[in-house]
């Protein structure tokens, strides 16, 4: 099992950080190899990723939820993953967003590249990836949106 944290300070309030990283619908358009997000309930997300020419689908589900605080998940199949998401109030309108990943690589390839880094490397860039997207749709976003905390 591998852990990673990463962090990025974005420039957009908390609030518009949270509510964007709560669309989890859109992580498509800033997670490299995540083809698709679909919500199946309230705390469970159905994932497609496509990684090294492997798609592979799975479940998880949302284990906490405190809003303009945290979000944290863990798999129930597929690879074996946990995670917590933190947003921390820099200032009225800079955020930190902080990552921190447990995974178990699946596959021979996965753990490979796990050792050589390549975990770490796709969680910055996506990280660098989701500060230009929430940046750039800030103001659209703020306040406005369906979140799984029910806000």
């Amino acid at each position: 099992m591998s852990t990673i944290t990463e962090s990025v300070n974005v420039t957009v309030p908390i609030r518009t950080a949270y509510d964007q990283w709560t669309r989890f619908e859109t992580f498509p358009r800033f997670m490299d190899g995540v083809e698709e997000v679909r919500r199946l309930d309230d705390t469970t997300l159905r994932w497609t990723t496509r990684i090294a020419g492997v798609t592979r689908e799975f479940d998880a589900r949302i284990t906490e939820r405190l809003p303009d605080e945290r979000v944290s998940w863990r798999s129930l199949d597929g690879p074996t993953h946990a995670g917590v998401v933190t947003f921390h109030r820099l200032d009225e309108t800079t955020t930190r967003v902080t990552v921190q990943l447990e995974i178990d690589p699946e596959g021979f390839a996965e753990r490979a590249g796990d050792r050589f880094g390549a975990l770490t490397h796709r969680l910055k860039g996506d990280l660098r990836r989701f500060k230009t997207f929430v940046e750039t749709r800030g103001a659209r976003i703020a306040g406005r949106g369906e979140r799984m905390d029910g806000r």
